[in-house]
């Protein structure tokens, strides 16, 4: 029976299957419900409102890279696909160096102590190889190279399951400016791009409105009639501020979709995978890579907010 990691010690595999769900079930309402996922994001707080915008232009990227990794291996184009697969474009986010630091001391038992961020992913690497419970693994790869590329892939796969943090967190602000749009300007907005354009209208009726010479009363009569639109320059500022705005909400956004994700057993199911990847490198099989199918979801916001921008300039 092939060696699974983050369970007890169990005579079968059906105990064992089980010690692992409750450890998974564990880290996951410690660290994903309140207050555990407010404790998480107040590592936030500073240059991961930075990373995120850049992040969720980067998402696109990393998703042609796994489908082209994916494309390759079934063509049993080996190397192009391990390649691709290796390629880590997502910036490293303060939150998921505690998401990274709790999913090796917790699930894996490889320290530094559990909740404390690890400065980088060499760093993380250096801590596997270091575990004692990886210690005849890392014997079987027979060099100290072998040793060091299968850390790494250990490594990569736990990036690829935190890196799905930045996906969710896009959607999670898609929904949220969806909403907005809905309720205050009647209309559907997928993305900040195609709420600009409500904004800055309604910026450049209030600020016509304020400044009507016979005052703002009969300002907001003549401006009924005759409508006034937003200057480019406007909306190109407000394009501009609504994107600060959503990255700030991206940063933050796990505050919200945690919980969520928790009810409905999403985080459990991811955090399964991933130990099956694992189980999976350990074994020395490279044929089960970590699915990170939250970017492919993502996208759908992106294709919708082109759409709706398209249309609205067709319109126009």
């Amino acid at each position: 029976m092939r060696r699974r990691i983050a369970s007890e010690p169990a005579g079968a595999e059906g105990t064992a299957e089980g010690a692992r769900r409750a450890k998974v079930d564990a880290f996951v309402r410690r660290h994903f419900t309140w207050p555990g996922t407010l404790r998480l994001h107040g590592a936030a707080l500073g240059f991961d409102i930075l990373r995120a915008p850049i992040n969720v232009m980067l998402s696109p990227i990393l998703l042609l890279a796994r489908a082209g990794a994916w494309i390759c291996r079934k063509l049993r184009w080996g190397r192009a696909a391990d390649w691709l697969a290796d390629r880590r474009l997502l910036l490293r986010t303060a939150v998921s160096a505690r998401v990274e630091a709790a999913i090796l001391g917790e699930l894996l038992d490889v320290p530094p102590a559990p909740g404390k961020a690890i400065p980088d992913r060499a760093a993380m690497s250096r801590a596997i190889l270091a575990a004692p419970q990886f210690r005849a693994m890392i014997r079987s790869q027979g060099s100290v190279a072998g040793a060091q590329a299968l850390a790494d892939r250990i490594t990569g796969a736990i990036g690829d399951y935190t890196g799905t943090r930045s996906s969710i967190a896009e959607f999670t602000t898609g929904l949220v400016t969806l909403a907005i749009g809905a309720i205050v300007f009647q209309a559907l907005t997928p993305g900040m791009i195609s709420m600009a354009p409500g904004v800055a209208g309604a910026v450049s009726r209030g600020t016509a409105v304020a400044e009507f010479p016979l005052g703002a009363t009969l300002g907001g009569v003549w401006y009924g009639v005759f409508a006034v639109g937003p200057s480019p320059a406007l909306i190109v500022a407000t394009v501009a501020g609504l994107m600060l705005l959503g990255s700030v909400i991206a940063a933050f956004a796990g505050v919200i979709a945690d919980p969520v994700q928790v009810r409905l057993g999403i985080h459990r199911r991811r955090l399964m995978r991933l130990l099956d990847t694992l189980d999976a490198e350990i074994g020395g099989s490279r044929d089960r890579p970590f699915a990170a199918r939250e970017h492919a979801l993502a996208r759908v916001f992106d294709l919708w907010d082109a759409a709706v921008s398209v249309f609205r300039a067709f319109r126009g």
